[in-house]
């Protein structure tokens, strides 16, 4: 069995002033996250974690059905809040709801909000962050030593508290094999 852990960029809001990854780069992450999970030999047996935004969560959730790999996806605030400030605000929203939707109610989902299994944050804690480090800590108590973390990735210093970019970090720290899909080279 195979556990594997993702974070990955979300797809850019319209007020974006640098593209980081934008619409025409869906078909080619989606084919890159495919491959990684299939060079790993994703299937029935292996497990998954992943938050649920729009972009690269979503597109490795969608994967990861294709293979029959079972789903932990831990958010770090209840589903609809989660809807509203990591989903919908994307380019072309409205297509992401409905993909997030279908996601947390696939077969082979199971769907964790963060107060409830964990109770209230410290103060001054951040959401995604906190939430960062329970995905890892929930993969590595699953991985019995086979933990694969893809991320989809530009490779820049992080632009806020608990993105990619922190995810890196944390699991370097725990020394994971890191599946690095590059944005920068995706066309």
């Amino acid at each position: 069995m195979t556990t594997f852990l993702f974070s990955g960029h979300v797809m850019d809001r319209p007020d974006r002033e640098a593209p980081r990854f934008p619409p025409a780069m869906e078909p080619g992450a989606a084919a890159a996250i495919a491959a990684a999970l299939d060079r790993h030999g994703a299937a029935a047996g292996d497990i998954a974690f992943s938050q649920a935004a729009s972009g690269g969560d979503l597109l490795f959730l969608e994967a990861c059905v294709e293979r029959s790999v079972r789903r932990h996806i831990l958010l770090p605030f209840d589903t609809a809040t989660f809807e509203q400030t990591s989903v919908r605000p994307s380019l072309h929203g409205e297509r992401w709801v409905e993909r997030y939707r279908r996601a947390l109610a696939a077969p082979g989902a199971t769907v964790q909000e963060m107060s409830a299994a964990l109770g209230p944050l410290a103060d001054g804690r951040d959401p995604y962050e906190a939430c960062n480090v329970w995905l890892i800590d929930q993969a590595l108590a699953h991985a019995d030593g086979a933990l694969c973390f893809i991320c989809l990735w530009n490779g820049d210093g992080p632009e806020g508290p608990g993105g990619t970019a922190h995810m890196v970090a944390e699991v370097s720290r725990h020394g994971g094999l890191i599946e690095h899909v590059d944005t920068r080279l995706l066309v």
